[in-house]
């Protein structure tokens, strides 16, 4: 109860610096919410059109789910607006699959996300946050720059569905201590 209660305060005060919907809930994702999820992130990841396919399915959300957390940000309605996949390993946390509904984009909602991400992760004894974006979304960078995250080296990437022909890609890992 006082972790929920935590983060929520971290939302509030979040809240206030930010523009948002006066009513967001940040709340754990269940397996019920699978349904409701799958058409917000693929919405989010549709701008990624050097990869075929939709971001994911039920069936990909689902086990990604045994790995790790996804934290939802819905309006007073239940409404989903967002989620974010988070994962802890011993006191590193990892952020990965922010996605926010296309219609709530550029709001400060991804904002508000990140930290949640972040609060979720230091209330379970992580001391850095890890996430990684692909070098063909070079808008990205810059935009985790202003939260805190500094490159610190590139990864292959091992995409879940495949790359269009021609294109080439990797991960760029950013960190910020927490």
């Amino acid at each position: 109860m006082r972790a929920g209660r935590s983060l929520l305060a971290v939302v509030v005060v979040v809240l206030l610096q930010i523009a948002m919907p006066p009513n967001l809930l940040i709340r754990l994702a269940t397996p019920g919410d699978i349904s409701a999820m799958v058409p917000v992130i693929n919405a989010a990841f549709a701008i990624e059109g050097f990869l075929e396919g939709t971001r994911t399915d039920d069936e990909r959300l689902a086990e990604t789910m045994t790995k790790g957390r996804f934290l939802l940000g819905c309006d007073s309605a239940g409404q989903l607006l967002a989620s974010v996949y988070v994962e802890v390993s011993d006191d590193r946390g990892y952020l990965g699959m922010l996605a926010v509904h296309p219609d709530h984009q550029r709001t400060g909602l991804g904002r508000v996300m990140v930290e949640a991400a972040e609060h979720y992760c230091r209330e379970r004894g992580c001391k850095v946050m890890d996430l990684r974006v692909l070098s063909l979304r070079p808008e990205l960078p810059p935009l985790y720059r202003k939260l805190g995250y500094l490159e610190c080296g590139t990864e292959e990437f091992r995409p879940s569905r495949p790359l269009k022909a021609g294109v080439e890609c990797h991960c760029i890992v950013m960190s910020k201590r927490l």
